[in-house]
């Protein structure tokens, strides 16, 4: 039955330290820009230019 209230008390304590890091990161401003990342890879790169010493 000790073992019932050891792991209660890790999880919760875990719960606690997974709550407090997502409150740090939602004041810290992680959620805030959540539209750019998913239509930056619909971005064109820059196109590469083969060097003069490049010979195909």
């Amino acid at each position: 039955m000790s073992v019932i209230i050891l792991l209660i008390s890790v999880s919760t304590l875990v719960a606690g330290v997974f709550l407090f890091a997502f409150i740090w990161a939602a004041r810290s401003g992680q959620f805030e820009d959540d539209r750019s990342p998913a239509v930056r890879i619909l971005n064109d790169d820059t196109p590469v230019t083969p060097s003069p010493s490049y010979r195909s």
